[in-house]
C-alpha cells in the first residue's frame, strides 16, 4: 500500500487541473484558428472594418444583406452587420466554452443555438431567414413594432471566383461530395469549404 502526503496529493491534483486547463485553452485556440480560416474563405468577412464603415457599405442595400467583421468590443471576437427594415444594425457573436452564438439579452441567451464555427452560425441563420422570408411574403406579418433580423445576401469584399460560387452551388445541392463522379482534387476543393453561403 502506498501512502501519499496531503501535499503530494494536492500537487498531483493541481498538475492535473493545470493540464486540463491547458488542453481547454489549446482546444479553444484551435477552434478560433479554424473559424478564422473558414471565415477568410467566405469572401464576406471584412476583418477590422468599423461599425461606421459597415453602415456605409450596407446603407443602400436591401433588407437581409450582411457582412461579418471583427468586433470593436474587446469581449467579443466578431460582429454581424446587417441591413434591417429600420436600417443597418450590428449583432455581436459570443465565443464561450468553445462555441459561437449570437449575443442577446440574458433571458434569451440559453435558448440560442450554439455552433462550432462562425460560418456554421451564419449558415444556420441564412437558412432560417430564407425560410422566414418566404413565409413573410405568403402571409401578413404582424406589425408590433419589432424589427426582424434577416440574413439573406452576403456582401463580398471582392467579386468571388466562379470556382467558389460553383462550390457553394454544389454544397447547396448535396452534402455527399465524395459520392460525386469527380476527380479527387476537385472533391478536395469542394470539401475544403463545406458551407452553402
Amino acid at each position: 500500500m502506498t501512502c501519499h502526503s496531503s501535499d503530494s496529493t494536492e500537487s498531483i491534483e493541481n498538475e492535473r487541473r493545470s493540464q486540463t486547463e491547458t488542453q481547454v485553452v489549446e482546444s479553444e485556440q484551435s477552434r478560433i484558428a479554424t473559424a478564422m480560416r473558414d471565415l477568410k474563405n467566405t469572401g464576406w468577412y471584412w476583418g477590422s472594418l468599423t461599425a461606421n464603415g459597415a453602415k456605409e457599405i450596407l446603407q443602400d442595400t436591401s433588407e437581409g444583406t450582411f457582412l461579418v467583421r471583427d468586433s470593436s468590443q474587446r469581449d467579443y471576437l466578431f460582429t454581424i452587420s446587417a441591413m434591417t427594415s429600420a436600417g443597418p444594425t450590428n449583432l455581436r457573436i459570443e465565443f464561450k466554452d468553445g462555441k459561437f452564438k449570437l449575443d442577446s439579452v440574458v433571458l434569451v441567451k440559453p435558448k440560442l443555438k450554439q455552433f462550432d464555427s462562425v460560418v456554421h452560425l451564419v449558415e444556420h441563420y441564412v437558412q432560417l431567414s430564407r425560410t422566414s422570408s418566404k413565409e413573410r411574403t405568403n402571409s401578413l406579418a404582424p406589425s408590433n413594432g419589432t424589427v426582424q433580423l434577416l440574413l439573406t445576401t452576403p456582401v463580398y469584399t471582392a467579386t468571388p471566383s466562379l470556382q467558389h460560387l460553383c462550390r457553394i452551388a454544389i454544397n447547396k445541392a448535396t452534402r455527399q461530395v465524395n459520392e460525386l463522379p469527380l476527380p479527387n482534387r476537385l472533391k478536395d476543393y469542394l470539401t475544403d469549404y463545406t458551407y452553402n453561403v
